[in-house]
């Protein structure tokens, strides 16, 4: 699931790259290209971190890399239960440019947000995970993730070096579409290119998960970290988050669209509730193992054992673990159905997907219901659901393909009307994971 970031790095709330007016479409729409935004960047890095020999070096040829968001089409809060969920990256991304330093020094410029951080090698080092290794980034929080990723290569007996590094995104803040998880991948890319790391995708998801949770604090699972460096064009990720074993599964975007609609909602109380249902699982699991003493996590109660001992648990802890049991078949049912192209189940199993969260995990909110609602109703709309921690953020909808105008012309008429907010509306395509573009 997304991890709750307020300050974000994918574009600032006033950025050119913020939320739209309700039908505006993606980048694939926009007129300005990817080579365009990669030359926007290179320009500025250029203008703010003038080479110099004497601090980057001789071998200091700046790298570029794309890293991009991703959106969960069914298993949220399953994550951090050891269970199954398929999420795919999209195209939407942060892009990173940056050279070495010589003299372990950090630079790092945000253009959404207009915001130059920096920092020491060495005042990373050695740094207590949970203790010492507090955000120090007050002026700049964006600039955590880059910390973090950092300490968390130095902690794990890498050695990157110095570095100047620019970024720019077009991934909305506040969404659900992981840009933390976007920033926290592209800087490990970004070091592995730079220092040519001995660093496999696979670890580099591990490492970014832990400088979320260890140092910027946020007890997340590794989802989104795991999506974003191994994310394949066309398809969706299933993963089990406790043994990593992962499989693509095609989407056939010649048949399907999948429509991302923004309610324009922050999430403001995600990291507090996140934490709450954290421990609500937990609690769950400690009672369970009363009768099934076998199981590690909610992703071991088979749902016919739960409903034997459902009645022996308090009705909040009882649905809150039956969200995650049933989400959990839901997830593995919805890979089998889009094997099969049978985009109806998959439409349904989003449908219960929402409904569970709505009623037994409690994370929707009015205006995820009613943007749910609206795309539910549009004929050629499979299904839809929220997407993300909940409270705010977005929606995510399977589409046939034709019917897409017709989804964003509902969205643009109903939704200000029904809530008073204005929407932006993404139509994304599966993508790659982070990699080296320059």
């Amino acid at each position: 699931m997304s991890t709750p970031m307020e300050n974000g790095p994918g574009v600032s709330a006033s950025g050119t790259a913020g939320p739209q007016a309700a039908g505006a479409l993606n980048a694939a729409q926009s007129a300005e290209t990817l080579a365009d935004r990669v030359r926007t960047l290179q320009d500025e890095f250029r203008r703010r971190f003038p080479y110099d020999a004497r601090v980057h070096g001789t071998d200091a040829a700046p790298v570029v890399v794309r890293s991009p968001g991703r959106v969960n089409l069914i298993g949220e809060h399953t994550d951090y239960n050891d269970g199954f969920v398929l999420p795919l990256a999209i195209d939407r991304e942060i892009l990173l440019t940056g050279r070495r330093r010589t003299d372990g020094r950090v630079r790092v410029y945000s253009l959404n947000f207009g915001q130059e951080a920096s920092f020491h090698l060495n005042d990373l080092r050695g740094l207590r995970p949970g203790g010492d290794a507090a955000p120090a980034g007050r002026d700049a929080p964006w600039s955590d993730y880059v910390r973090g990723v950092v300490w968390a290569l130095l902690d794990a007996g890498f050695e990157p070096g110095g570095f100047d590094m620019a970024l720019a995104g077009n991934i909305p803040v506040g969404a659900g579409l992981s840009s933390s998880a976007a920033l926290e991948v592209g800087t490990a890319v970004l070091l592995r290119e730079l220092y040519r790391l001995e660093l496999d995708s696979v670890q580099m998801a591990k490492l970014c998960q832990r400088a979320e949770n260890d140092f910027v604090g946020v007890q997340c699972g590794i989802m989104d970290q795991f999506t974003v460096a191994l994310g394949r064009q066309g398809h969706g990720l299933l993963l089990d988050t406790r043994t990593l074993e992962y499989r693509y599964v095609p989407i056939p975007t010649q048949n399907v669209r999948l429509v991302v609609a923004d309610t324009g909602v922050g999430r403001q109380l995600a990291s507090s509730a996140y934490n709450q249902r954290r421990a609500e699982c937990e609690t769950a699991v400690e009672l369970l193992r009363r009768r099934l003493p076998d199981i590690r996590a909610l992703r071991d109660v088979p749902p016919h054992r739960f409903e034997q001992h459902r009645h022996e648990l308090a009705d909040v802890i009882a649905r809150r673990a039956a969200h995650v049991i049933y989400e959990n078949a839901r997830v593995q049912a919805t890979a089998d159905a889009l094997a099969n192209d049978n985009f109806t189940a998959c439409g349904r199993l989003m449908h219960a997907s929402h409904v569970s969260l709505r009623d037994n995990f409690e994370v929707s909110s009015p205006e995820l219901d009613e943007m749910v609602a609206i795309a539910e109703g549009v004929p050629g709309v499979y299904g839809a659901r929220m997407t993300g921690a909940g409270f705010g953020g977005c929606t995510v909808s399977l589409v046939r393909a034709d019917a897409v105008p017709d989804l964003v012309k509902a969205i643009a008429d109903q939704y200000p009307r029904r809530t008073g907010k204005t929407p932006a509306v993404y139509v994304v395509t599966p993508s790659d994971g982070a990699a080296r573009l320059i």
